[in-house]
Order: C-alpha cells, then structure tokens, then sequence
C-alpha cells in the first residue's frame, strides 16, 4: 500500500506541474485581439488544441509502442519543446503564437501516456490512475490561479505570463520525473492479477481492432461527448466564471476545483475494493451514466433559474468529471484486465483520445465560424444536456456489448 500511495502522490504532481505547460494562459482574456476575425484567445486554444489532437493520433502508435526504461528522456524533451514554445510566444508578434500553441499542445499531448504508463499493470491502479486522473481537475484550477495571481500581483503581461508560470514549476517536475522512473515495477502478483503490460506491435494493435471494434467505435463516440464537455469548460472557465461574476477572484478556479477533486478521488479510489475486473468494468460504466445524467440535470436547472451559477458550475464539472475520469484512469485498465488483453492502457486511451479532441475542435469552430453570438456559460449548459442524452444512450449500448463478448469468451474457455 506504502508503494501505491508514493506513486499515486509522484504522479498525481508530476501532471499538476505538465498542467503549467499548458492551461494558464487560458485566464488571458487578450481582450479586444483578434485574429481572421476570430478572438485572439480562441485562435490560440484552437490552435494548441489541433495539436494535442494530432499528437492523440500519433501517440496510438508512440505510446503504445514506449517502453518501460528511459520514459524520463522522453518526458524532459516534451515538456522542454513546449515550455520553448511559450517563451517564443512572448517575444514573437502575435501571428506567430498560432505555431508556438500548435507546437505546445503537440508535446505536451504525449504527456499523459508517459505519467500514466508508471502507475498502470498494478492491483492497486484503480487508485493510483484515479489520483492521477483527478490531477488536472485539481492542476486545472491550480496552475491557472498561479497564472492568474502572477498577473494580479506582479503585473506579469497577458504574453509572459504562460512562460513565468512554467518557470514555477520546472524543477519540481525535474524532481518528480527522477523518482517516478526509479519507482518499483509491478510485481508477479499485479501481473497474474492484471496481466502483463507490454510495448505492442502492429500486429497486436490490429487484434485488438477486430476482436473490439465495434465496441472501440461506440467509446470514441462516447469520450468524444465528455471531450466536448471537458474541453469547452476547461479552456473558457475563466470565462464562464466572469460571466457568473467572479471576475476579480483568482481563487475561484482552485477552491472549485479543489471539492471536485476530493470527491472524484474518493469515489474512483474505491473502486480498488472490487477485486474482479469484469465487475469492477461493469460498475464503471454505472459511475459513468449517473456522470452524464448530473452534468445534465444541473444544466436543465440552470437555464430554468433554478440553480445558482457558482453551484452549476461545481456540479455540471462533478457530472463531467464522474463520466470522463473513469476512461484516463479504470475503464481500459480494468478492460484488459478481464479480457486478458495483449497490450497497455496507452494504446486505447490514445485511439478514444484523438477522436475526442477531434470533436472538441469542431465544436470550437463551428461556435466561431457560424458566429453564435451567445455568452459561453449559456452556450455551454445547452451543449451539456444535448451531449448529455447522446452519452447516456451510448454507454449503456456498450455495457450490453462488452458483457456479450464476456460471456462469449467464457462460453469459448
């Protein structure tokens, strides 16, 4: 247990510090930029988004394929790219940071595959993948109140001010990536229990594309739903939370976040009690429909006036983060492990990812393209109730489709 906590605390920060690379500039309004007619802020989350997109494509292959020694080298030169990135934003005129965001949301998309291949393949990985998977609801709110308070008290600008933030976090990254790639491997009795986690072929990710397909294919729709969700609120939280009226609370973000993240953490960390994976993987897909439901409900309230907008904001995020922590940290671990899967996490997370982050990105443009003029906290809690039925009906498709193919495989055996 003593080694399970260790890792779960060594993730869990080492994405905390990733998350500093990444989100802060979002509390910069750039208000009154624009560019090709779009506001300056959407052009560059668009633009860092396309490249975390693209890098989920590219990490099917790259993640699956990332072996266990020198994922430390890997991670230094992600994240230095990306922190590079930032600093060329500052200092190059403003048309250049649709590359700079491009090229830092193409690294950092890697990241999550490299942290989570350290804590998956364990009997204790419910845990450890939960505290880590709750990290950047926690870092979310985290790293941008640091971003956030950098320019209310030392009047960092709008442009230096993702890079300074960076800067906080540099060593304790160094720090965290030293011991995680000095952490113990799972041993004979997490394999036996979990299965054994390897670096997949082609070939291997080919069997896996026919034995579950259909099944891959309903998920991709499914976590394309929550990365909508997620997505949109996490890139125009700041903006949501002005509209509600916390313009002028920095800590706003982390206390939000903060309630969302003990919560979350506590109830996917008892998820580690349920011993049988296809059990374990069946509730899971319970957690996750009572997940889009909250998300929905709360949302129907809100635009009825009947919920304050602080509380929606806090419940449509516990609803949102109840359906999509389960897929980045218990869905696909426990799927291999019932199955007996030849393979690792990274490589399911990774195909259900860039689908995702394709259809966050359609979203983004279609807002901007079709020109809807409309506050994102009201545009927003329409988006969540209609993406809300879709997930609702399309997981408990696959919850009757894998419990099939698991009675099938008895029936064979």
């Amino acid at each position: 247990m003593l080694t399970a906590i260790y890792i779960a605390a060594l993730t869990f920060f080492a994405y905390t510090c990733v998350y500093a690379f990444r989100k802060p500039f979002t509390v910069a309004s750039f208000s009154g930029q624009q560019l090709l007619g779009i506001s300056y802020q959407t052009v560059l989350i668009i633009c860092q988004v396309v490249g975390y997109m693209l890098s989920k494509f590219a990490g099917i292959r790259f993640i699956s394929s990332l072996k266990r020694t020198g994922r430390w080298v890997t991670a230094t030169i992600l994240v230095s790219v990306a922190w590079l990135a930032l600093l060329l934003f500052a200092i190059l005129p403003s048309w250049a940071g649709l590359i700079c965001f491009f090229i830092n949301g193409f690294m950092l998309g890697f990241m999550w595959g490299v942290v989570f291949s350290y804590a998956e393949g364990r009997r204790s990985t419910d845990f450890i993948g939960s505290v880590l998977a709750v990290s950047f609801i926690f870092a979310g709110g985290f790293t941008r109140s640091v971003g956030k308070w950098m320019m209310l008290e030392f009047g960092v600008t709008e442009k230096w001010m993702p890079f300074m933030t960076g800067l906080v976090f540099v060593v304790p990254l160094i720090v965290l990536f030293y011991f995680l790639e000095r952490s113990p491997a799972p041993d004979e009795k997490d394999i036996d229990e979990r299965s054994e986690r390897v670096a997949m072929t082609g070939g291997d990710r080919k069997e896996i594309i026919r034995e579950f397909g259909a099944g891959l294919i309903i998920l991709a729709v499914i976590y394309t739903m929550l990365t909508v969700m997620r997505d949109i609120r996490d890139n125009y939280m700041g903006n949501m939370w002005n509209e509600l009226g916390y313009a002028g609370d920095a800590s706003v973000f982390t206390r939000s976040e903060t309630k969302i993240t003990l919560i979350i953490l506590l109830m996917m960390g008892m998820m580690v009690l349920i011993r049988r994976n296809i059990i374990a993987f069946r509730v899971v897909h319970y957690v996750i429909i009572a997940g889009f439901i909250l998300a929905g409900v709360t949302s129907l309230l809100f635009i009825l006036k009947g919920l304050h907008g602080g509380i929606w904001m806090q419940s449509v995020g516990l609803g949102l983060y109840m359906a999509y922590i389960p897929f980045n940290a218990i869905f696909f671990e426990r799927m291999i492990a019932a199955f007996r899967i030849k393979g690792n996490v990274g490589f399911l997370i990774y195909i259900t990812d860039a689908f995702g982050y394709l259809g966050s990105v359609t979203v983004m443009l279609f807002k901007e393209s079709m020109k809807v003029d409309v506050q994102w906290s009201v545009f927003y809690s329409y988006a969540v109730i209609i993406l809300s039925v879709i997930g609702v009906i399309g997981t408990i498709y696959a919850l009757f489709y894998f419990n099939r193919k698991y009675k099938l495989k008895i029936q064979v055996q």
